[in-house]
C-alpha cells in the first residue's frame, strides 16, 4: 500500500488569522480516492469567507481550485490512474436525488462534502501533524498543500497538453460564473445578458456567453481596469456605476428597452433591486455573491408579476464538473474562452498576498504554483 507522504500546506489556526506555511502528512487515497501532487491552486472568495468566520473547523487546510498530477489512487478508483492531469471540483454524495438527476451543485449533502472538515462518512482527514489530526477535505480536496487526496467524483482529468498550473479555477470560480450564464439562467445564442460586478465570477460569466455567442452584454463595474478588460473579453457596453446617475435607464438605453436575462455577484440588495427591473418578459435573474446574512430581496412583487420574471440562487453554475469543466477547456483550446486573462500568478509562499490581492482588488483570480 501507498505509505503517507509529507507535504507543504497553508494552515490557517485561527478565525481571521493568517496562512501559515507548515509541514503535514497526507496519508494514502482510501479505495475511491486519489492523491494528486498539485501543480496550481486558485484563490477563491470562499476560502477567504471560510478563513473569516464561516464555521469549519480549525486548525484547517482550506483551497479548493487545485490541479495538478495524479500521484497514486485507491483500490476501487476506476476512471483516473497515476499520471493523470486533473482539476479537482466540490464534492457531492453521489446518491441523493440531486445527484441522481446530475445536479451535484444541490447535493443534498453538499456542506457535510465541502465544509465539515472531515469525510462525513467517519469524521476523519487524511492530514494529520506529529499524529494529530488536521481539519480538511475542504470542498473533498483541501489543495492548499503539495499534495492533497480528493474523491475520484470530483476530480476530473483534462488533456495533457493544457497549461496545468493555470487550471485549478475551472472547479470553482470559472465554473460557477460561465456555468450562471449557461447552465443556471440558460442563455442562449443571440440573447442579451447585463452582469453586475466584473470581479471573477462576473468576468467568467462573460466568457460563458461569448463561447455560446449570446448577443448584447452589459458589464456594470465600477472598476476601470476591469471594465476595460471586461470590453477587451467581449462585453458590448461596460457602465460604470460610480459615474452614471440611473444605471437601470442606461441599460434600457444600451439594450434597446432591456435584457433577456441578467446576473449579480454583488450581493448587494440594493443592485439587485435594480438588477431585477433590467429583464424583459421571462427573463431570470441569477445571484451568485455570498449576501449578508440579514438581507432581504428588495424586488417589487407586481412588476415581476407583469414580466414573469425569476430569480434564482445560483450554486456552481449548476455545474456537473465532469462534463462542464472538460467543455471549458475545449473552449479554451479553440481560443473561445480565454479564462486565462483573469489569472494573476503567485508563488505558493505568497499565498497572503495572493489572498490580500483577492480582497483588495489587486489581483481577478491569484493562482499559487508550486
Amino acid at each position: 500500500m501507498t505509505a503517507s507522504l509529507t507535504a507543504t500546506a497553508a494552515l490557517v489556526r485561527q478565525v481571521g488569522g493568517p496562512f501559515t506555511i507548515e509541514s503535514i502528512s497526507v496519508a494514502a487515497p482510501r479505495e475511491h480516492e486519489v492523491r494528486v501532487r498539485m501543480v496550481g491552486v486558485g484563490m477563491c472568495h470562499t476560502d477567504l469567507v471560510a478563513r473569516d468566520g464561516f464555521p469549519v473547523p480549525m486548525p484547517i487546510v482550506l483551497g479548493h481550485e487545485g490541479s495538478g498530477v495524479v500521484e497514486s489512487v485507491g483500490s476501487a478508483v476506476k476512471t483516473i490512474k497515476p499520471g493523470d492531469h486533473v482539476v479537482l471540483s466540490f464534492n457531492s454524495c453521489s446518491s441523493c436525488p440531486s445527484c441522481d438527476d446530475t445536479q451535484p451543485a444541490y447535493c443534498y449533502n453538499f456542506l457535510a462534502n465541502n465544509f465539515a472538515g472531515v469525510r462525513p462518512a467517519d469524521g476523519t482527514t487524511a492530514l494529520s501533524q506529529d499524529g494529530t489530526q488536521i481539519a480538511g477535505n475542504f470542498f473533498g480536496q483541501s489543495s492548499f498543500g503539495s499534495y492533497a487526496v480528493a474523491h475520484e467524483r470530483n476530480t476530473v482529468v483534462i488533456d495533457k497538453d493544457l497549461p496545468l498550473e493555470i487550471m485549478g479555477p475551472l472547479g470553482c470560480g470559472i465554473q460557477t460564473g460561465a456555468g450562471a450564464a449557461i447552465n443556471s439562467i440558460k442563455l442562449k445564442k443571440g440573447q442579451s445578458l447585463a452582469i453586475f460586478g466584473g470581479g471573477a465570477v462576473g468576468l467568467s460569466a462573460l466568457l460563458g456567453a461569448r463561447a455560446i455567442d449570446a448577443g448584447t452584454i452589459i458589464v456594470i463595474e465600477p472598476n476601470e481596469g476591469r471594465g476595460k478588460l471586461a470590453l477587451e473579453l467581449g462585453a458590448t457596453h461596460v457602465i460604470n456605476p460610480k459615474t452614471t446617475p440611473d444605471v437601470l435607464a442606461k441599460i434600457k438605453e444600451l439594450s434597446g428597452g432591456g435584457v433577456n436575462h441578467a446576473l449579480d455577484t454583488t450581493g448587494i440588495p440594493a443592485v439587485i433591486g435594480v438588477a431585477v427591473e433590467t429583464m424583459l418578459p421571462n427573463g431570470m435573474l441569477g445571484l451568485i455573491a455570498v449576501p449578508p446574512p440579514e438581507a432581504m430581496l428588495p424586488a417589487n412583487m407586481m412588476s415581476m408579476l407583469i414580466r414573469g420574471v425569476g430569480v434564482k440562487y445560483i450554486t456552481e453554475g449548476d455545474a456537473d464538473p465532469k462534463t462542464f469543466i472538460p467543455q471549458m477547456a475545449a473552449w479554451f483550446k479553440a481560443g473561445k474562452f480565454p479564462f486565462d486573462r483573469l489569472i494573476t500568478k503567485f508563488k505558493f509562499s505568497e499565498i497572503n498576498e495572493a489572498a490580500h490581492a483577492s480582497e483588495k482588488g489587486g489581483a481577478i483570480k491569484p493562482v499559487m504554483v508550486f
